[in-house]
């Protein structure tokens, strides 16, 4: 029971977070200010929820580096999707997975299996057709800003493998260096109309705040595999709803790059999940 409930809320946690490609893009503000504007009502949120439930700060280098990885994160994503397509924002940064299998090689010496190298090689031909679209649409470096979203996205879920780790308290503190780093560009922002401001609080509210809420309380109880599983919902509904909205949609070699990526990846998760359910459970001591 407690496993279907912190799935239901990484569920939540993904439609939310799929708002993000749509509202970045009908607010005619820089990047930069979107994104101080989200993190600062996030920050608020978050640390509403850290004193109702008595959670304090311990500022370890784990908290800190994933802070920076948080920042990192959305600062990255939120670029991306001013400088390339939100479909092609999305989907670059669902690499995440991939060096996730990397770093825990690298990193900490967590030797990859077969399926792991493949998924790997597939994925990084997903890549490669949306930087061959790139050169030809315009768009090459926002698909170098969405894979580096990826990169460090993936960061942030190894921060358990951190010690000191804190995924509460990295966010909080990765929100609130967004809002810094973001501040000169809210001082230059002239737009201010009511439809601005509601969509740049909403954003705040529901797409950041919320959605990671949701996420921290949800990836509790949740098994990492069926969270991935259900957080492929994001990369689908996020360029649909700005298809529908906004108009936007992919080249032929993009959706390819991107169908290549998101099936790779979900039939990696499937034959993962699917593999271990078949391994003993051992014994507790």
């Amino acid at each position: 029971m407690e496993q279907k409930k912190g799935l239901l809320l990484i569920f939540a946690a993904s439609v939310l977070f799929s708002l993000g490609g749509l509202l970045i893009k009908v607010i005619p503000w820089q990047a930069l200010s979107i994104n101080s504007w989200r993190c600062g009502i996030s920050v608020c949120m978050l640390l509403l929820f850290a004193k109702l439930t008595h959670h304090k700060l311990k500022l370890t280098p784990g908290v800190l580096a994933g802070g920076a990885a948080v920042c990192l994160t959305v600062t990255s994503y939120a670029l991306a999707n001013k400088l390339t397509t939100a479909a092609n924002a999305i989907l670059i940064q669902f690499t995440n997975p991939v060096f996730v299998i990397l770093f825990l090689w690298l990193f900490f010496h967590e030797k990859p299996k077969k399926l792991d190298l493949i998924t790997c090689a597939v994925v990084f031909g997903g890549i490669a057709c949306f930087f061959l679209d790139g050169l030809s649409a315009g768009n090459l470096l926002g698909n170098a800003v969405a894979l580096f979203s990826g990169v460090c996205y993936a960061w942030v879920f190894l921060l358990n493998k951190i010690p000191g780790g804190d995924p509460l308290w990295s966010t909080i503190l990765g929100h609130a260096m967004c809002v810094l780093i973001g501040l000169p560009s809210v001082a230059r922002e002239t737009e201010y109309s009511g439809r601005i401001v509601l969509c740049a609080v909403l954003m705040g509210v529901f797409q950041l705040g919320l959605a990671y809420l949701c996420l921290i309380i949800g990836i509790r109880t949740a098994p990492p595999v069926s969270a991935s599983l259900v957080s492929g919902i994001e990369p689908i509904l996020n360029p649909v709803l700005v298809a529908i909205v906004v108009g936007e949609s992919l080249s032929p070699l993009a959706l390819l790059g991107g169908a290549i990526v998101f099936i790779s990846i979900m039939v990696y998760n499937v034959l993962t999940t699917r593999l271990e359910s078949r391994q003993p459970k051992s014994s507790s001591s």
